[in-house]
């Protein structure tokens, strides 16, 4: 997992330079990027290389798609697919709210600024919690959201490759199949 938004720029920009199939790439960012927003925090690299293997899709891309949730991003993320996931399972939108998003997360932010020590008993009442109470409607949120980014994500990818091979292309064209023009030292008739 990457720690820094830095540490995933270089990652993602090194995924549009590697030599495949731009829908392959762009398959495996999207499909990262989908696991990213699972609830399953600190198994994502782990999720991502097996889903990788299992489908044949390109285990750095999906890697890096996954590294998307950074470590600051998690709470309100999870706090928005919570609140979410609560509104479509009750049908219910108004309770859905900024406000209601941002103080869940800065609650949940709190658990991670918190020494090991201290806090291991709230966060293993918070994960019991996360798990028996919120773990539907954080299943329903995240799925929807992982969704909507992944689908994003696969066609920003898709063209950023696809540019990135066009700028790669015109700095650097390679000559035809049997053209010896092109600095080969044989003179053309």
């Amino acid at each position: 997992m990457l720690l820094s938004w830095r540490g995933f720029r270089e990652h993602a920009r090194g995924v549009l330079h590697l030599d495949e199939e731009p829908s392959r790439l762009a398959t495996g960012m999207a499909v990262g990027v989908f696991i990213g927003c699972t609830p399953f925090y600190g198994l994502h690299t782990l999720l991502a290389l097996l889903v990788a293997v299992i489908f044949r899709l390109n285990k750095v891309a999906t890697v890096t798609g996954a590294w998307i949730n950074l470590p600051f991003f998690a709470p309100f993320v999870y706090a928005f697919a919570l609140r979410l996931g609560e509104a479509i399972l009750s049908r219910d939108f108004s309770s859905f709210s900024w406000a209601s998003v941002l103080a869940l997360a800065e609650g949940a932010r709190a658990y991670l600024q918190v020494s090991p020590r201290q806090g291991a008993g709230d966060f293993l009442r918070l994960l019991w919690d996360m798990l028996f109470v919120a773990s539907k409607p954080l299943l329903v949120g995240t799925g929807v959201i992982g969704l909507m980014a992944g689908f994003v994500t696969y066609f920003v990818t898709l063209e950023a490759i696809r540019d990135v091979r066009r700028l790669r292309h015109r700095r650097h064209p390679r000559p035809a199949p049997g053209d010896l023009s092109q600095g080969d030292g044989r003179r053309r008739p």
